[in-house]
């Protein structure tokens, strides 16, 4: 079984990666915005927001509140 250092590691190399990933599609994303070159409504980028929004608030809240197999026990 991996010892608690190397689960810990671990993690800081994947969230490490993937935050990066997720940080350079963010401002990929941002490159949308310019005017000049897209047309697009409020309502539209409002989807975006809202969606972007509720898949971090549903991401952080695993960090918190893990799913559990439904398993009842006292």
């Amino acid at each position: 079984m991996a010892s608690n250092i190397d689960k810990k590691e671990r993690f800081k190399r994947l969230a490490s990666s993937r935050t990066t990933e997720i940080l350079k599609r963010i401002r990929t994303l941002s490159n949308c915005s310019n005017r000049s070159a897209y047309d697009y409504s409020e309502d539209e980028i409002s989807k975006i927001f809202n969606t972007i929004d509720r898949i971090v608030k549903e991401a952080r809240s695993k960090f918190y509140f893990p799913k559990t197999d439904g398993e009842f026990k006292l």
